[in-house]
């Protein structure tokens, strides 16, 4: 797990209040909804908010992609990624 995966896990923990629950317990390529983490909807919409302003980027809720980014901590982080790099330029 890289650094940015490791702070979106922290991120996750944070942003929707899982107790007992540590960034070892999440590996990077876990679904995050359905079975894996478990995570809904609601979940989706403050984690999007968090990403947003820990991280200054965009997040369209009508992207085709939103969802497919929101798949797993290692789709996140290179979404976030791609988003830094292109705002870099």
């Amino acid at each position: 797990m890289n650094a940015l995966q490791q702070e979106i896990t922290q991120l996750i923990i944070d942003t929707l209040n899982l107790e007992d629950v540590t960034v070892e317990d999440i590996p990077p390529d876990q679904p995050l909804f359905g079975e894996g983490l478990g995570l809904d909807s609601v979940d989706a919409l403050e984690l999007a908010l968090a990403l947003q302003k820990r991280y200054d980027i965009r997040i369209a809720s009508d992207s085709k992609d939103a969802r497919q980014h929101f798949t797993t901590v290692a789709s996140l982080a290179a979404f976030v990624q791609a988003q830094r790099d292109a705002c870099a330029n």
